[in-house]
Parts: C-alpha cells; structure tokens; sequence
C-alpha cells in the first residue's frame, strides 16, 4: 500500500491531507515510516528496519503494522 501523493507531511510529526483539509500529528516512528512509505519504499524492507532499530518481535511488529494500515485507510491516507 501507498501513501497518496498529495499528502503532506513533516519530520515533526504533521501529516496534512489537502483533499480533505484534515491535519494529524504522529511520533518520530510513524514519521518515519509516513515518509519510506511516500518515497515507494516496500513494507517487508520498512519492517525490516523497524526490527533491525527497536525492540520489537516481528509478531507484535505484524500485529502493529495491520492497525497502522487500518488507521491510514481509516484516515483516507492511502492510495486505493
């Protein structure tokens, strides 16, 4: 899944969606992964970062990344 093109976003945290006006703030991580997945990163090379820099099991890792999906949808964030 992709981030829309239009969407804009911050290294402090602010995600702005023109098309709706809606604003968010997110934590550093988030940040950072708003951001890989804009630049067309894959989501097994940005997991694979996450469990290389932070204590996390890639169980709870997976578990995570389907409510982040969730909440992007939820947010209109993504490219259908």
């Amino acid at each position: 899944m992709k981030i829309k093109k239009n969407i804009a976003t911050s290294e402090n945290g602010f995600i702005f969606n023109p098309a709706t006006g809606d604003s968010f703030s997110a934590n550093h991580l988030a940040s950072a992964i708003l951001l890989s997945m804009k630049n067309g990163e894959e989501a097994d090379h940005i997991k694979q970062n996450i469990l290389e820099k932070y204590d996390v099991s890639r169980d709870q890792l997976e578990r995570d990344w389907e409510d982040w999906l969730l909440q992007l949808k939820e947010a209109n964030l993504l490219e259908v």
